[in-house]
């Protein structure tokens, strides 16, 4: 019997679990996937948003001002990359003049320090590059821009050092309501339940009532340009929000990639990520607008994730059954407001169990390696205590065996090649994994004791080698 079961280890989902391993409670994370960040956090723009956008006195707006502050210490804390970058919204229109106004005055009263309203002078001079169309800006010094996996794996991790339990390749199926409790698939009993299960959230409560809420799944397609198309801009570049959310944006990553998106596109399918020709175009032609000369001959990458709207237009944070609560609906800003979000959630289990804190607990997680930060005296003393950072297996991004092996041996380790490639970027590069992909496969074979067939792209289902060469062939003489 557990105290608190989590459906789902996304952002919302590791967040939380990083709040109650503080205190002495028995949780379990129960994930469909092979891994953490496999859904909805895996693959969005990684924008820690100011908080203009959100209406005013909405959970969106209350969580995505507190997140903002908070990630920058969490990412101190538990070692993830941050970088507080700034945004601008532009406006290309003198019509758009009114809805930068309103934005500026939503977010003064959602809390948000240091907005601006720029004039096209002011935005060409701190973006060059932006079209000379622009006609104004709001400019948000707070916005920042984080790495999803990094903010994702980091709380899991920290969660695990501190004795949270993670089990993932188990989907949910059946919930049985007990008198002391809930059993989930006929094997874990729980006093609790805490339902952050993303896209599919509505899906997991209607497995004991139908939820007051509804998702629909929101397609977003993008585009990632190699380091070299990094210098078009340096603040997060945003069009004037619509309907469908805030457009197609034009941002530096935090590995010094540029990132374009995404595309806005409700769907039936929740597992639906397929990138199209069609969406694809799409991106190219809106972010024209923002920036006319994207080289986007130096493509390294599309790809597209799922966000989970919700027909409430808010998030859904509540104990909606005794002993449940819902972690629902949970789209933009929905990265930036995870922590504060946790945070809220913590609160409530907390006047449920009244635990006491955690003791010894870990506060600080180590962070990965990164080569391209050391000087040549630092990487030198690290090889002289292991060899295997010397060998570098990823040229794209100078990734080195030690790296990728030390990704093997955390509390959450990287058991597939997508896990060792949201973890140290071994594979992010320009050739996406085609020059080191071989070396990758053939650490994890030597790590885990595996056969070659047994190594993963990211889950059971995608293997990467069917057989050796004239394996099982007949001798016919040819």
């Amino acid at each position: 019997m557990y105290d608190i079961v989590i459906i789902g280890a996304g952002v919302i989902g590791c967040a939380i679990a990083y709040e109650l391993a503080k205190y002495q409670l028995d949780v379990l994370v129960l994930e469909k996937e092979s891994d953490v960040c496999s859904g909805t956090s895996k693959a969005n723009s990684g924008i820690v948003h100011a908080g203009y956008d959100a209406k005013p006195a909405t959970l969106k707006a209350k969580f995505n001002v507190d997140g903002a502050k908070r990630i920058p210490i969490l990412s101190e804390l538990l070692a993830f990359d941050y970088k507080n970058c700034g945004s601008l919204v532009l406006n290309f229109s003198e019509e758009g003049k009114e809805t930068i106004q309103k934005l500026y005055e939503q977010g003064i009263q959602n809390g948000v320090e240091g907005l601006k309203i720029l004039s096209k002078e002011e935005v060409l001079s701190m973006e060059p590059n932006v079209s000379d169309h622009v006609v104004s800006a709001l400019y948000a010094p707070s916005a920042g821009i984080v790495c999803p996996f990094g903010m994702t794996i980091a709380f899991a991790e920290n969660a695990a050092d501190n004795g949270v339990k993670f089990i993932f390749d188990t989907p949910v199926e059946t919930i049985e309501k007990k008198e002391n409790g809930f059993l989930i698939n006929g094997i874990y009993a729980s006093k609790m339940i805490i339902n952050a299960a993303g896209v599919k959230a509505d899906f997991i409560h209607s497995l004991l009532e139908e939820p007051r809420f509804k998702i629909q799944a929101r397609k977003g397609e993008y585009i990632l340009l190699d380091h070299s198309a990094s210098h078009l801009c340096s603040h997060t570049l945003f069009q004037l929000p619509s309907e469908y959310g805030k457009g197609v944006l034009i941002t530096q990553t935090v590995h010094e990639n540029l990132l374009v998106g995404p595309t806005a596109q409700d769907i039936d399918d929740k597992e639906g990520i397929d990138t199209t020709t069609d969406g694809l175009e799409q991106i190219q032609e809106k972010a024209k607008i923002t920036i006319k000369d994207i080289p986007f001959s130096q493509t390294i990458t599309s790809f597209a994730g799922l966000r989970a709207r919700g027909n409430t237009g808010d998030f859904v944070i509540e104990e909606s059954m005794d002993n449940w609560i819902d972690v629902a609906c949970i789209e933009s800003p929905g990265l930036t407001s995870a922590p504060s979000i946790a945070s809220y959630v913590k609160e409530i289990v907390v006047d449920h169990f009244d635990p006491s804190l955690k003791e010894p607990y870990i506060a600080r997680r180590k962070g990965f390696v990164n080569t391209k930060t050391l000087s040549d005296s630092q990487w030198n003393d690290l090889i002289q205590k292991d060899p295997r950072y010397g060998k570098i297996v990823c040229r794209c991004e100078s990734i080195s065996e030690g790296q990728i092996v030390d990704a093997c041996s955390r509390s959450i380790p990287a058991r597939s090649v997508d896990g060792i490639k949201r973890r140290v970027r071994a594979g992010m590069g320009r050739c996406q994994g085609g020059f080191c992909l071989p070396k990758v496969m053939e650490i994890l074979v030597k790590q885990y004791g595996l056969d070659w067939k047994d190594v993963h792209k990211s889950n059971p289902e995608s293997g990467y080698i069917i057989q050796k060469i004239k394996e099982g062939m007949k001798d016919d003489g040819a």
